[in-house]
């Protein structure tokens, strides 16, 4: 399997194997399936620490408005009534004026910050740094144990209108906001190494060797159309760097297994030697190959 260490930019994002025979197409997918998922965990982790303070969301029509606004509008709360946590409210007011200031009481609170905590650690980035590799079902977990801890703590359910139901029912408006920036769409997922976009028409073997025990820093972007689109790296594309080598280092690769990479680097169908590039590889562009 080869392993992928995923950036955005130049900020780690988390670790994923694929054979080497992987279509590009499917690889790139599943890529940003897994990188958008944990961007979801971490906005609903956010809302649902808001929800464990200050209750529930307001109806939009009351948000941002003093008590004394409200009364004069004759606004009313409806869904506030019905979705009251278990075990009875505490208030607490939220000064920004976004939810309603009805908080769950300790032990409720305790239930959603505990979970919130293992959602996050699941999706984490020092999942790289332990050597995890993350999977959309560990994705799929993360989601499945914030929206039970929801459900146990509101089982009334959320307002329509609530970002958290919002999010579990994938109804999210992420239009205008930074976090809607963040998502990238999947049909318009790239992935780069090595100066060079990994084309979804090709296998990521053409590209790393039939070496299955390669690493590679893989950088997902997404694609900004561009007319130049195929003539190599454009502003905005990971810079075109010097070709990668091995510098005959002799130790353990990431995965724990020992090797002698003999001063040779595997770049595609190439083996190159260290005699032919006598510049030092940039982090992002290093692949190592441990036969």
């Amino acid at each position: 399997m080869v392993l992928l260490h995923v950036k955005r930019g130049d900020e780690s994002q988390f670790l994923l194997q694929a054979p080497g025979s992987t279509e590009l197409e499917e690889l790139t997918v599943q890529v940003a399936r897994v990188y958008n998922g944990r961007l979801k965990v971490q906005r609903l982790c956010s809302e649902m620490e808001e929800l464990a303070e200050h209750g529930i969301f307001l109806p939009p029509n009351m948000q941002g408005l003093t008590d004394d606004q409200i009364e004069e509008l004759k606004l009313k709360d409806e869904w506030g009534e019905k979705c009251v946590p278990s075990g009875g409210a505490v208030f607490k007011k939220d000064d920004i004026g976004r939810r309603n200031g009805q908080a769950p009481n300790e032990k409720m609170k305790q239930v959603l910050k505990k979970t919130i905590e293992e959602a996050k650690a699941i999706i984490s980035k020092k999942q790289v740094e332990a050597g995890v590799c993350v999977t959309m079902e560990m994705v799929k977990d993360a989601l499945d144990q914030l929206r039970g801890a929801v459900m146990i703590v509101y089982p009334m359910g959320l307002p329509p209108y609530d970002p958290i139901r919002m999010e579990f029912e994938n109804k999210e408006d992420l239009s205008g906001t930074q976090a809607g920036l963040n998502v990238i769409k999947e049909a318009e997922a790239q992935l780069w190494w090595a100066a060079k976009e990994l084309r979804r028409t090709k296998k990521l073997s053409d590209y790393v060797g039939k070496n299955e025990k390669t690493k590679i820093i893989a950088k997902i972007q997404q694609d900004a159309g561009r007319s130049t689109r195929g003539q190599g790296p454009q502003r905005g594309h990971p810079p075109r760097g010097p070709v990668p080598r091995s510098w005959g280092c002799h130790g353990e690769d990431s995965c724990g297994s020992r090797g002698s990479h003999g001063g040779l680097q595997h770049w595609g169908d190439a083996t190159i030697t260290a005699a032919d590039h006598q510049t030092p590889p940039r982090a992002w562009e290093t692949e190592v190959s441990v036969g």
